[in-house]
């Protein structure tokens, strides 16, 4: 077993592209490459149905079973980090052997910075570090001065995706996720003579951080080591990645507060869960989420709240030895008043109500 996935955290490669750019396509040929190496995939999809991730569950690799592929139904990762990005890191995680490797497919408008930055959260920077961003682009469509290939289906894509927190051009766009690269792969390169791969290059490279090397690839054939195992850290350096967007604020995690608040046993998981749900109303508690001891009960209590929708479920029993407690995180905008919100977890408001 990998050294580095059973001592240290788990490293994920971003592989983030255009609708077409052949993102699926060098990922599939990562699984079936993968020399023996546990792997798993985060798809993440902007539609009801994960297409890409259909297509990655049926290719019956050893290296990376279909429990192994998880779809998040949402264009943007980091929006919903403590919804489904940290569950499904969760899910991964726990899995039996353990995972070395996790590659995540970026939506084709996602802007990467973002997500990368998430890896600084507290609940995931233990865990997990970005081993590189992979950006993959089109060759034939960049030789003819597009991003794409099909412009009509990516504003069709961008159409079709509410989840979407920005409108911008999407050279823009394209522009944003080959600066946050550490590595660029040029797809479709046979079809490209000299003159058509030196203009595509040409077009990458203006936006390209220093030494950024661009990699021809033709069907998505590549040595897995060249996209594996560049052991960078990203998140440690995306800061200095200039993008389009760092002067906005909707993903300034700074903005953010957070903290642990410890409970004694509960009596009635609805009761806790109504708090939880006062807290969000009342102090403005973006996300909850946590672990809770019910009095009489050996399982132990997985509670989920964003905002005041709060939901509770029995997830497994309390090992062993384990310390039976109730500890829930809570999230909120800068300047979340701790004290309020802990009276109301406590029952302290509702008894003075």
């Amino acid at each position: 077993m990998s050294q580095q996935a059973t001592v240290s955290r788990v490293p994920c490669t971003v592989v983030t592209g255009f609708l077409g750019a052949g993102k699926t396509t060098l990922i599939r040929n990562i699984l079936e490459n993968a020399g023996g190496r546990r792997l798993a995939v985060i798809v993440n999809e902007f539609g009801d149905v994960g297409i890409d991730g259909d297509i990655l569950k049926g290719c019956g690799v050893e290296a990376c079973p279909e429990e192994n592929v998880v779809e998040l139904a949402n264009g943007c990762i980091c929006c919903t980090v403590a919804d489904d990005f940290v569950p499904a890191l969760d899910q991964i995680l726990s899995r039996e052997p353990k995972v070395e490797h996790i590659l995540i497919e970026t939506s084709g408008l996602a802007l990467p910075k973002p997500l990368v930055q998430a890896f600084a959260w507290p609940a995931i920077k233990g865990r997990v570090t970005v081993d590189g961003v992979v950006a993959v682009v089109d060759g034939p469509a960049l030789a003819e001065g597009q991003v794409a290939s099909d412009m009509d289906a990516l504003a069709a894509q961008r159409a079709a995706d509410d989840s979407l927190d920005h409108d911008d051009p999407v050279e823009e766009v394209f522009e944003d996720q080959v600066a946050c690269a550490d590595l660029v792969i040029l797809s479709k390169s046979d079809l490209l003579d000299d003159d058509a791969k030196a203009r595509a290059t040409a077009q990458v490279s203006e936006h390209l951080g220093e030494a950024v090397k661009i990699v021809p690839v033709s069907h998505g054939k590549v040595d897995p080591a060249v996209l594996l195992g560049l052991g960078i850290g990203t998140e440690n350096d995306i800061e200095n990645r200039k993008t389009h967007h760092d002067d906005e604020l909707d993903h300034e995690h700074d903005d953010f507060d957070s903290f642990v608040v410890e409970l004694p046993a509960v009596a009635n998981p609805d009761e806790l869960a109504a708090r939880v749900a006062q807290a969000a109303r009342e102090a403005d508690v973006l996300r909850m989420k946590g672990f809770v001891a019910v009095e009489g009960k050996p399982m132990r209590l997985l509670v989920q709240a964003v905002g005041p929708r709060v939901t509770h479920a029995y997830d497994r029993a309390w090992n062993a030895g384990e310390e039976k407690r109730t500890r829930l995180v809570a999230i909120g905008l800068k300047g979340l008043d701790r004290a309020k919100v802990e009276s109301i977890l406590q029952g302290e408001k509702a008894q003075a109500a």
